[in-house]
């Protein structure tokens, strides 16, 4: 396997880093981070720098050159962070894949985090027949064959119809991914399986699930937060009404509320 290489974008307002508290923000498969965190960023940036890392092939991050984990995926965040804020302690929060890959840090990284917030995810997602499948579909028909399921996952009912430029907006990210890079995240969800390793997690932990969301729906987050309890970590589950799978696109304020709220929470401990 390879460790990926990722690039991010600079979310909140451009300041010499160190000044602020240091969020790093990660994306659900398909998306670019800068689309699917922007709104939540904007209303964060005044009292936090937010850095959004992209997948590879997704965003700005190059493509892949070959298969990894989620693990390694973790373990590239680090170097990234490394490359901007050399050691820095950093808050985490993650969608979907984005959040398996908290996991990963919170379980292989745990030092380097203040805390961690995982939303639309779980130890555990789909299965591997499905994520093998979906791989090659992709591979062979490439990521546009995928509008129409990833539509149905992501978004809560009404939410196209009532922002129809930001959904666009997203879809075009899936669209604009690369194909293969795309199937070697696929093959990762595949292998990813942290259930037993969820008591070695001892940073704060936030899990934020979306009542609408099929693909990590709230039992999700309560068997990560009664994992991480049961290690003896600190951890609790929010589930929000009215959002699926993206709740940073979703549910904005919501969101950005939950994180500063629990950044307080953890500053108080």
């Amino acid at each position: 396997m390879t460790r990926p290489a990722l690039k991010a974008s600079l979310l909140s307002p451009r300041r010499e880093l160190g000044q602020k508290p240091l969020w790093v923000v990660g994306p659900s498969l398909g998306t670019s981070s800068a689309v699917l965190w922007g709104q939540t960023a904007a209303l964060l940036g005044n009292d936090c720098d937010v850095v959004a890392w992209d997948l590879p092939g997704h965003g700005v991050s190059p493509a892949a050159k070959g298969t990894f984990d989620v693990g390694e995926l973790a373990d590239a965040v680090v170097d990234l962070v490394d490359s901007i804020a050399p050691g820095a302690t950093f808050h985490y929060a993650g969608v979907s894949l984005g959040g398996a890959t908290g996991l990963q840090l919170g379980i292989k990284h745990g030092e380097r985090l203040a805390s961690l917030c995982i939303l639309c995810s779980g130890a555990k997602l789909g299965t591997p027949e499905g994520w093998h499948e979906r791989a090659a579909t992709v591979r062979n028909q490439g990521t546009p064959v995928m509008f129409q399921g990833s539509a149905q996952r992501w978004f809560a009912p009404g939410f196209m119809e009532r922002e129809p430029e930001l959904s666009s907006r997203l879809l075009h990210s899936l669209r604009d991914a690369d194909r293969f890079s795309y199937a070697f995240c696929c093959e990762a969800l595949a292998t990813f399986d942290v259930r037993e390793e969820l008591g070695s997690i001892q940073v704060p932990t936030l899990a934020v699930a979306g009542v609408e969301d099929g693909v990590a729906p709230p039992s999700f987050a309560e068997e990560v937060v009664a994992g991480i309890r049961a290690g003896g970590g600190s951890a609790r589950a929010v589930a929000l009404e009215g959002v699926a799978h993206l709740a940073p696109a979703e549910a904005p304020a919501r969101v950005a509320e939950l994180l500063q709220d629990f950044v307080g929470e953890t500053d108080n401990d």
